[in-house]
């Protein structure tokens, strides 16, 4: 008994109580979201903001109990945990509800439950568990393979879901993978010189692209003049070539046509106010009409007048815009960047490895929502449909961000026990 009383006294209290004023602000912006004077009583659970509540009271009793678990646990059935995200992820394929286009969702009466929300923390422990053994050779092709089965697995189902948004989510598990030397800094470069590819090719002609890249990798050689880069640079300037040319199919056959618009739309290769590119413009209407203080709480005429859609879910950031302005924005990032420094600093004292690499991945995760959601809100990335974490409304995304931090924190005030 004394020894539980001393793993609650080292519980980190400051992580909670961000997560505490972060899920307390979520709410009051989402009621903003929702209300009018026909809809004003906020326990009226008909609403988004009165259904939030429960979700809110059931995250605390969520978080309480992963609080009282020993923590031992979470590593000893990370593997368990992990098999039956992916079961859900199976079967809600073939016994799940679709909503727009997405067969994602579980339906409970008036609520419903997205399994791959849940897939994170559990990916995230399962990762974790794969690279925190002692002596483990973390820069061999095994593991490696290994570690990429883990997170591209849920990544592959959630795709079948038609949810590419999320499942792209995944793919932030490559920072851990960075900063656990599994994979080396010049392959992180890479895939990111490659995006970059990607996005330039659509914008300049195939022919001239080729020119500058030939002309790069001649000049490079010219400069180096070493015969070991010859075979290398040659290798890259060819693998660049092919990106190059493969844009089209890929842009043409295997993205939606959604897709295609709003990556149209960002680009500027399209002008389309009225579809594909209406939620953004509407969007920076209302964060730009805020100005520096805001127009007040419930004073937001974008948000009263439902002029952006999806509003108190993927869109929820532009209501803090309007209803708060800049200095109301500005606090939220504040908060988010509090909160991964938190996560990152809680990360980096643990003596468990299994400890340390799942907080970088509850570290991952949250900045990859975070980054994504407001720049798809301000018109910097494609609208690709990810919540902004403990803000939006939604069930299963506050569940999910609040077992993906509490675990974290659980773990954390077993570290003067686990010292594996």
């Amino acid at each position: 008994m004394r020894q539980q009383k001393s793993i609650f006294q080292n519980i980190d209290w400051l992580t909670i109580l961000l997560y505490l004023v972060m899920v307390i602000a979520g709410w009051l912006n989402i009621f903003a979201a929702v209300y009018n004077e026909d809809h004003s009583n906020i326990t009226d659970f008909t609403q988004n903001y009165g259904k939030q509540m429960i979700w809110i009271a059931t995250s605390l009793v969520l978080a309480l109990a992963i609080l009282i678990i020993d923590g031992k646990f979470y590593e000893a059935f990370s593997g368990v945990i992990y098999g039956i995200s992916i079961l859900s992820l199976i079967a809600v394929l073939i016994f799940g509800h679709e909503v727009a286009g997405s067969k994602s969702w579980f339906r409970f009466g008036d609520f419903g439950i997205q399994p791959a929300e849940f897939a994170k923390f559990a990916t995230a422990l399962m990762m974790a568990r794969l690279l925190s053994p002692v002596g483990l050779k973390k820069d061999t092709w095994p593991v490696r393979l290994q570690s990429f089965a883990v997170f591209l697995l849920p990544v592959i189902l959630i795709l079948l879901e038609n949810e590419t948004g999320v499942a792209l989510v995944f793919f932030a598990f490559t920072l851990v993978l960075y900063r656990e030397n599994i994979i080396p800094g010049w392959i992180l470069l890479l895939g990111i010189l490659a995006t970059a590819l990607f996005i330039i090719s659509l914008l300049v002609p195939k022919t001239t692209l080729m020119i500058i890249l030939c002309s790069l990798g001649g000049l490079y050689l010219f400069l180096v003049q070493k015969r070991k880069y010859i075979l290398p640079v040659i290798g890259i300037t060819l693998i660049s070539i092919g990106v190059v040319f493969s844009v089209d199919y890929v842009f043409n056959n295997v993205l939606e046509s959604h897709q295609k618009k709003r990556i149209q739309v960002l680009l500027g290769m399209e002008d389309d106010l009225k579809g594909a590119g209406y939620n953004v413009n509407q969007s920076k209407i209302a964060i730009g009409s805020g100005g520096l203080l805001g127009k007040g709480f419930l004073k937001g005429t974008q948000t009263k007048y439902n002029f952006v859609p999806e509003q108190s879910t993927d869109f929820i950031f532009c209501t803090v815009g309007e209803e708060w302005g800049f200095v109301g924005t500005t606090v939220v990032i504040l908060l988010f960047v509090a909160l991964l420094y938190r996560i990152v600093f809680i990360a980096e004292r643990q003596k468990s490895a299994f400890a340390r690499i799942y907080g970088y991945g509850v570290a991952a995760i949250i900045f990859f929502h975070f980054f994504i959601n407001i720049g798809m809100t301000i018109g910097l990335m494609p609208v690709i449909g990810i919540p902004l974490p403990f803000f939006s409304y939604g069930g299963s995304s506050l569940w999910g961000f609040t077992v993906l931090l509490f675990i974290l924190i659980k773990l954390d005030s077993h570290r003067t026990f686990m010292l594996r």
